[in-house]
């Protein structure tokens, strides 16, 4: 099972970029699957989710700025973002994960830095 994320780099505050996070070994659709982050000195945050009916929810700092979607032909996730500001600073990870039984098994990209300048 792999999962890789990709998209992020250095923007400059209100620039956008798009994350994505491609899988391979497991079929994002049978999964929960969520956008993380963690910026220094700070815990991990879960910014944005998406369930199977595509029902989506975010962090109240991702709100009207972050956008997920899965694309289920590419078993790849995305999370579009917009209106940057710096504290959108952080290392970005996509994890799926699944309840089996009494078994939790969880997947997690290697993260991908977003850093965004005042």
């Amino acid at each position: 099972v792999q999962l890789v994320e990709s998209g992020g780099g250095l923007v400059q505050t209100g620039g956008s970029l798009r994350l994505s996070c491609a899988a391979s070994g497991l079929t994002l659709y049978d999964y929960a699957i969520g956008w993380f982050r963690q910026a220094p000195g700070k815990e991990h945050e879960l910014v944005a989710t998406i369930t199977r009916d595509d029902s989506t929810n975010y962090a109240d700092s991702a709100k009207g700025r972050f956008t997920i979607s899965r694309d289920n032909a590419k078993n790849t996730l995305y999370l579009h973002m917009n209106s940057l500001k710096p504290e959108d600073t952080a290392v970005y990870y996509c994890m799926a994960g699944v309840i089996a039984g009494l078994t939790v098994y969880e997947y997690w990209g290697q993260g991908t830095q977003v850093t965004v300048s005042s």
